[in-house]
């Protein structure tokens, strides 16, 4: 009698111990659900995986530091980054190159990827940006204003007419009433501001931006007719994103008041 009592007891004590047990398992999350892919999906709120990025070469300094802090808040997630002309990317975007994200230095080039389809949402603006004369350090040109970039003599580079930086200064010359002479016609903002920065050319239109960002290698001059070309910046997750859910948080967070801050410390203006 007593042995059969201490058995029972001993019973007992055990499910006492499983339900607790159980009770701690029940207490946990649950595990997340696999994606339609069979891969691991993201928890709520949280970005993972590689984001890949195509942003215009004005945007690379900017960007460049916002993938650090984005990384630095989704330790799980790698921010890839493509930057070239937005005309270029476009083009890359719709021939079917992977990329989640495309933030363009212009609406005309963001429409060519939103009316294919690419896009997911409507574009927003981010941020605006405005041309300024860049000159080598000391100005041995001795550049002053748009005029010069219509003497003979003068070395001058411009962006090419179907990048945003160089349809910005089509606009600007055409408002003072100048033919311009450019010795080089590059596919991006950047390729125009290393030949400042080389001392090949006496002068060229790049965003204030980017003289900001190249420091004392380069002197800016503003010019009145400035403000007949501001460019305006849209920003998109793409429909066939590898990574639909890292394209939506790193736009999320260039939207962010944290983003916005890094993006006013580089030089752009609000939209």
């Amino acid at each position: 009698m007593m042995l059969g009592t201490v058995r029972v007891a001993a019973l007992a004590a055990l499910a006492a111990l499983a339900a607790v047990v159980l009770a701690g398992c029940g207490s946990q999350d649950p595990p997340a659900a696999d994606a339609p892919d069979g891969t691991s999906a993201q928890a709520p709120g949280t970005a993972g995986g590689q984001v890949i990025v195509f942003a215009a070469a004005s945007l690379t300094e900017s960007f460049t530091e916002l993938g650090k802090r984005f990384e630095a808040e989704n330790p799980d997630a790698e921010v890839t980054f493509n930057f070239g002309g937005s005309s270029a990317l476009a083009k890359q975007i719709n021939e079917g190159a992977p990329a989640d994200v495309f933030a363009s230095a212009s609406p005309t080039n963001m429409t060519q990827v939103t009316d294919s389809g690419a896009a997911t949402d409507e574009p927003t603006t981010f941020v605006r940006n405005t041309l300024m004369i860049a000159v080598p350090a000391g100005n041995p040109g001795g550049i002053t204003g748009l005029a010069d970039f219509a003497e003979d003599g003068k070395k001058i580079a411009l962006c090419a007419e179907q990048v945003p930086c160089g349809a910005a200064a089509k606009k600007a010359l055409d408002a003072a009433g100048v033919t311009a002479r450019p010795d080089t016609l590059e596919q991006d903002v950047k390729a125009v501001l290393t030949k400042v920065q080389l001392g090949e050319v006496d002068a060229a239109l790049v965003y204030k931006t980017d003289v900001r960002a190249a420091g004392d290698k380069v002197e800016g001059i503003e010019f009145p007719e400035a403000a007949e070309a501001v460019n305006d910046y849209p920003i998109v997750s793409l429909a066939e994103a590898p990574n639909a859910g890292g394209a939506k948080a790193f736009v999320d967070f260039v939207l962010s008041d944290k983003g916005r801050a890094v993006l006013t410390d580089a030089g752009f203006d609000g939209p």
